[in-house]
């Protein structure tokens, strides 16, 4: 191969190569962000520290000691599942906060008696939580 054949190549496998790196930058096909019907992100917040979420989750927003038993809550708005099972959408994460036990039987999260609205909130809170 010459020089110039060379080069042609190179420049050729470069383009290509930064094409390809350039289609896997971000998911132009993914939903946008979600948030539930009549939830308030504020209100969320407050509420999750009421019931005591950071006692087992690391959560961005509340001071204190990190909690390792279940998972950190952040980037939560990226996430494709609830619990591993369910879609991550809002009327799943409500229904996860709820009744987790329902939701996989024997796994660490209890059940808190989460009321439908404060679940509504807490996942107001939770879909706010995003890389940028």
């Amino acid at each position: 191969m010459n020089r110039r054949s060379s080069t042609r190549f190179f420049t050729l496998w470069l383009l290509g190569t930064l094409l390809m790196l350039a289609a896997c930058g971000g998911n132009p096909g993914a939903p946008a962000p979600q948030q539930p019907d009549g939830g308030d992100p504020v209100r969320g917040l407050q509420v999750l520290q009421t019931y005591g979420c950071p006692a087992c989750h690391a959560v961005p927003g509340v001071r204190g000691p990190k909690a390792w038993i279940g998972p950190p809550l952040i980037n939560w708005a990226a996430r494709q599942y609830v619990a591993g099972v369910l879609p991550n959408t809002p009327e799943n994460l409500i229904y996860w906060i709820r009744y987790p036990q329902d939701v996989v039987p024997g796994n660490a999260m209890p059940n808190l008696n989460v009321n439908e609205q404060d679940a509504r909130d807490i996942s107001a809170y939770l879909y706010t939580l995003r890389d940028e």
